[in-house]
């Protein structure tokens, strides 16, 4: 019997898969097959199949399946679900209209706040009220609970969410409404924002819980069509959800608390590149996963990922611990449109149906994949490795209008679509490089997702970055993502308006240490893990200041925590790093302390490329291609196989493998390191 570990990752044009066996030297198998958009459940079941079938996986097998979807993502963005409703505290009904006085933009004098969720015809007013110190000064009146309920039923509403004020601190109140309903309309789904998430912030807590509440219904349906599939082909089969934290959640929790899973896809993308930060001397690594509707960017540091409270989805901020990722409406697939003179990419995409004009499935307009073949990016009889062809004269057809509104031939148009494309990354970019206090000389970029390896030197070119690396099989790195990924579990206590003291601190981190590996033995039997590490946390502030900063805790070798002084010296450290000033004489204050668990399974290890003798590499062909508004004639391509350890080849080129294409400019050379990852560097 072995352990065989399968990452998912769907995405909105393709389906991708990685596989590894624990008794295999053969290696990490990949696939990479079509999105099938609304059922994409059946894109699974086609690569599923497929995949065991490259592994031979046997009926003893122990088989563990780390799946990330953007189910969640793509019903928030669409607004695509039934409605809910909400329960309050008397007198906060208008909490999801007032949201918070900060402004997206607060220089554009016409943007408008994002429409709440739940409209206000749909929040309820429950009389009750706990005090900051937890005193029950108004008790919940059950009837006005009934009554409220009577209303949702009225108007056809299967889901519910409660928040009430301060049960951060205490959760009582809210249990008490959610049993309330359970007993009275037993068939209505009630969620709790103390379940989820317990932070200060109303506004947040209310977020986050009608988020779950809102995708929780079409989640549920998609994972529980998976888990059927499974249990009729592979019975020893055993589903894990990845998790906007970087990590996984079992098929149960991902299906109660689906809002951990809002950024379930971008999130594996960067755990996967903490495998490479682990071998490399690289000290700051910047994301860059391109697919065929978006790009998202992330930051690694140190080998760590940039975790934030203030993540986003569609119009909605997520005050959870996430992996922070910056989202870009750009893709393969992003449309092209003229504006007057002026050229449009994105955000709108053509999708997996009818996709890119050159997909041949009815697509007429021009995309940034059509640009990519027409720039001579992409060979149209080997993308996918030869598993598709692509229509290089519907390419053309799609961007005739557009180029014979500017006044110049189809390429050239292009090659345009592709400067726009590269001028909305830097404009996000180097102002998030800017956030974390970063030149752009000075961080090494890593490409993957479908278009990672063509679009990323082009960016990288553009803004000054010196290096790049691009790890073996980009195109599913994200899926590679899901057979390292850890079972992640983040937990949280309030102590802000207590005495501090060092005793408080410890006995609160026990505590939450404790509740970690309580629900790590809900996900799985913890005699399997190879290792349960936990991460402390402590979020302070100045007095007087309304955004706190976390600093990390370390543990002692004798077991015991830093005392006040000490971490209050790491948060002055942290804040001078962020902001280039700290006042150590200022007094500080503790808000929140949190502990994160990972509890880790076996899982592959970097693979080394063999070690040859350095030969000349030999090109496989050429073609024109054309870059930022010069024609290469003739530049060479060359199979990425083919650059053994050692070898380097100068830009212009192409370099293929089956299931991507790496661009290396003119003004960079590639390099295969021993890792196998290629290096592209800049020329001196």
């Amino acid at each position: 019997m072995a352990l065989v570990r399968i990452g998912v990752d769907i995405g909105g044009t393709f389906t991708d898969f990685v596989g590894w066996r624990s008794d295999s030297s053969a290696g990490i198998k990949r696939l990479k097959v079509p999105s099938t958009p609304p059922n994409f459940a059946q894109g699974f079941q086609d690569g599923f199949e497929r995949l065991l079938a490259a592994l031979g996986v046997q009926d003893d097998d122990e088989v563990v399946v780390m799946h990330g979807t953007t189910v969640s993502t793509n019903t928030v963005i669409e607004r695509s679900a039934d409605p809910v409703a909400l329960f309050v505290t008397e007198g906060f009904r208008d909490i999801l209209e007032l949201q918070r006085l900060r402004l997206k933009n607060p220089i554009d004098l016409f943007s408008s706040r994002a429409l709440p969720l739940v409209p206000r015809n749909l929040v309820f007013e429950i009389p009750e009220r706990l005090g900051a110190d937890t005193e029950v000064l108004m008790a919940v009146d059950e009837q006005a609970v009934r009554d409220a309920v009577a209303a949702v039923q009225a108007q056809k509403i299967a889901s519910i969410a409660v928040v009430l004020l301060h049960s951060f601190r205490e959760p009582a109140h809210e249990r008490k409404v959610r049993d309330i309903i359970a007993v009275t309309a037993p068939d209505i789904d009630v969620c709790i924002s103390s379940d989820i998430w317990p932070r200060m912030g109303e506004y947040e807590r209310a977020v986050n819980a009608t988020l779950n509440v809102y995708v929780k219904p079409r989640v549920k349906s998609y994972l529980q069509e998976i888990e059927r599939y499974l249990n009729e082909r592979l019975s020893s089969a055993r589903l894990y959800v990845t998790r906007s934290n970087g990590g996984a959640l079992g098929l149960a929790d991902a299906m109660n608390f689906p809002v951990h899973t809002l950024l379930s896809g971008p999130a594996s993308g960067v755990t996967a590149t903490q495998t490479i930060a682990g071998s490399s001397r690289h000290e700051y690594m910047l994301t860059f996963d391109m697919g065929g509707t978006s790009t998202d960017v992330s930051l690694v540091r140190q080998g760590q990922p940039t975790v934030t409270a203030q993540g986003a989805v569609g119009d909605f901020p997520i005050t959870l611990p996430v992996t922070e990722i910056e989202a870009i409406g750009a893709g393969g697939g992003s449309l092209v449109r003229l504006n007057g003179p002026a050229m449009r990419v994105g955000p709108e995409s053509a999708g997996a149906f009818p996709g890119p004009a050159a997909f041949g499935r009815g697509g007429d307009k021009p995309t940034v994949t059509d640009a990519y073949l027409l720039c001579g990016y992409l060979n149209p009889e080997n993308f996918l490795g030869g598993a598709m062809q692509l229509d290089i004269d519907r390419a053309a057809s799609a961007y005739l209008p557009v180029a014979q509104q500017l006044g110049v031939s189809t390429t050239e148009a292009a090659d345009a679509c592709l400067s726009v494309t590269t001028s909305n990354m830097v404009s996000r970019i180097l102002p998030y490089l800017a956030a974390h206090g970063l030149d752009p000389q000075n961080v090494t970029l890593v490409l993957f997702g479908g278009n990672g390896a063509l679009h990323g030197p082009l960016l990288a070119d553009e803004i000054g970055i010196n290096s790049i690396v691009v790890p073996p099989a980009p195109s599913v790195f994200c899926a590679r993502g899901g057979v390292v990924t850890s079972l992640t579990h983040d937990v949280i206590a309030v102590v802000q308006g207590s005495t501090i003291t060092d005793e408080l601190i410890s006995n609160e981190f026990e505590t939450l240490k404790a509740e970690t590996l309580v629900w790590l033995s809900h996900q799985i039997d913890i005699s399997r893990l190879i290792s349960v590490e936990h991460e402390f946390w402590a979020e302070l502030r100045y007095k007087g200041q309304s955004f706190q900063v976390a600093v990390a805790v370390p543990v002692g070798a004798n077991g015991k925590f830093p005392d006040l002084t000490a971490i209050a010296g790491t948060f002055h450290d942290e804040h001078n790093r962020l902001y280039s000033h700290c006042d150590r004489a200022a007094p500080v204050e503790f808000v929140e302390l949190r502990v994160r668990v990972c509890g880790s399974l076996p899982m592959p290890q970097d693979e080394q490329a063999p070690v040859e003798p350095v030969t000349e590499i030999v090109a496989a062909g050429h073609r024109d291609i054309r870059i930022a508004g010069k024609l290469h004639s003739s530049a060479l391509t060359y199979r990425r196989k083919d650059l053994n350890v050692g070898s380097s080849v100068p830009g212009p080129c192409i370099i293929e493998e089956g299931d991507s294409t790496v661009l290396v400019p003119a003004s960079f050379h590639a390099s295969t390191l021993p890792t196998g990852a290629l290096a592209l560097t800049r020329r001196p």
